[in-house]
């Protein structure tokens, strides 16, 4: 493991990004930073943020450069990211790359590769509990929570048009950070239809 290991994940929505991102976090000791959560947070709490982000996100458009980067970078900042850490969700623009270039550097992109039905399967059938568990209609056929008994809701942000509108824009703003990241010669593909395990045995191999 390198002594310090600034990591950013790529792909699609749905490509199974947190998943693979807590694990590697779990592994290598470094904090997962989702801007996503940070944002669900605020929508949650109803601060001008939040609301200003939610109306981007229920129309699956990208919230704002200058909402995100300046959280991003006080993030960094903290004690905790000084051996290294892992963006999920950031950057998702090359405007973004390039202000996260200015005071971070990438030790490796990990991009996470997935089709788009694949994209749609996983997130249109995906429905959520308000205890935070998260189920999948492909293996779970109650309405109410495992855990705590809750009725499981769709976000509105996981409808199948949403998850479309969604696509559009990743594959118009956010896929050409790929060749961005291959330019600096930082970028890592992996084949996000394999089984989650082989997923994460391909992303620990590339870490060392």
């Amino acid at each position: 493991m390198k002594t310090v290991m600034n990591l950013v994940f790529l792909g699609a929505p749905g490509a199974g990004k947190g998943t693979q991102a807590t694990r590697v976090c779990d592994r290598y000791g470094i904090p997962h930073i989702s801007t996503g959560d940070i944002l669900r947070a605020n929508i949650k709490a109803g601060t001008p943020l939040g609301v200003e982000a939610k109306t981007y996100i229920d129309k699956g458009l990208l919230v704002p450069d200058d909402v995100v980067i300046g959280l991003v970078e006080q993030r960094l900042g903290e004690e905790d990211c000084k051996n290294g850490y892992l963006l999920d969700g950031f950057p998702r623009t090359l405007e973004q790359a390039e202000a996260l270039s200015k005071f971070s550097d990438i030790t490796y992109a990990i991009n996470i590769q997935v089709d788009s039905d694949m994209v749609i399967d996983r997130i249109a059938g995906r429905r959520m509990c308000k205890c935070g568990e998260s189920y999948h209609i492909s293996w779970y056929n109650s309405d109410k929570c495992q855990k705590c008994g809750s009725v499981l809701y769709q976000r509105d942000d996981d409808k199948e048009d949403t998850v479309k509108a969604r696509l559009e824009v990743y594959e118009k703003q956010t896929a050409p950070l790929i060749d961005y990241y291959n330019s600096k010669g930082a970028l890592r593909n992996v084949d996000g239809k394999k089984g989650m395990e082989e997923v994460f045995e391909d992303i620990a191999e590339i870490l060392g």
